[in-house]
């Protein structure tokens, strides 16, 4: 699960219940308007529906679970298994990493190594490769889109049923006594209308994109890999470039490693000097 997503959640939540509750209101008050309820969210995600795709509209659900769940992107572990890759191909040629390719797991990764051990033309692989992240992207952004678009017409439904409310009021203007309940009920279907859109779909539509800049930057870093590979690059060039990608907190994290690695071989070869001698 995203902890950033139920984090924030949470905190909203608990920062409008606080709110609620220091003006002298309840939580339960919010649930006063079941109607209003049913009309901004039946409202908003019709309307949004209506703009759609209906083989966008399946996999509504599966884009949800994308904003609470974390993308599981290894990029040191990537950075350290092209960097093998090129060392290998250095010394045995690409051919040599026809067996390494089948045992990767990531699809992407895979296939641009394939490609690469089959002598397809740098710009070929180039050219499939960024055509392949940029139909990822736009998959991504069709989930973007759908969210942003119910966070638009999440509030006008809001006011739709204020409007619908006061409407209701009016009709009740020979019993005073009733008026202020009602008036309140009424502006219950605007703070829906804002909170659905605040707290729902604007912030899942931004964890998606948030999450598409993420894998596109993890894909563009896979491919600079490869091309470097089938350049004949050297690995430790290969390193250098690929760990540009990452944060500066973790390129020194993964220099630490680096230089840990290089401190447990010394030993090793000086036992292997004093053995030769």
């Amino acid at each position: 699960m995203d902890i950033a997503t139920i984090s924030g959640l949470v905190l909203a939540l608990t920062a409008i219940v606080i709110a609620l509750v220091m003006d002298g209101g309840s939580p339960a008050e919010l649930f006063a308007a079941p109607a209003a309820i049913i009309l901004i969210f039946g409202g908003s995600l019709g309307a949004t529906i209506i703009t759609s795709p209906l083989k966008l509209v399946l996999k509504l659900p599966k884009f949800v679970v994308q904003a609470f769940t974390t993308n599981k992107y290894d990029a040191k572990g990537t950075i350290d298994l092209l960097s093998k890759l090129a060392d290998k191909a250095r010394r045995e040629g690409l051919l040599a990493l026809e067996e390494d390719s089948r045992k990767i797991d990531d699809k992407f990764l895979r296939k641009g190594i394939m490609m690469v051990v089959d002598g397809v033309d740098p710009e070929q692989v180039s050219s499939i490769m960024e055509t392949t992240v940029a139909q990822m992207r736009a998959r991504h952004k069709e989930g973007m889109g759908f969210f942003t678009a119910a966070g638009a017409f999440a509030p006008t439904f809001g006011i739709i049923g204020t409007v619908m409310g006061l409407i209701s009021v009016l009709k009740q203007l020979d019993n005073p006594g009733a008026l202020g309940e009602s008036i309140a009920t009424a502006f219950l279907a605007t703070l829906w209308g804002l909170l659905s859109a605040n707290l729902i779909y604007l912030p899942i539509a931004g964890k998606l994109k948030a999450k598409d800049e993420e894998e596109a930057r993890n894909r563009y870093m896979q491919l600079e890999g490869i091309l470097s590979i089938q350049a004949g690059e050297n690995p430790r060039i290969v390193r250098d470039k690929l760990t540009a990608y990452l944060a500066p907190a973790d390129i020194k994290s993964d220099e630490e490693g680096e230089k840990a690695k290089g401190a447990e071989k010394k030993p090793a070869a000086v036992k292997a000097e004093k053995a030769q001698a």
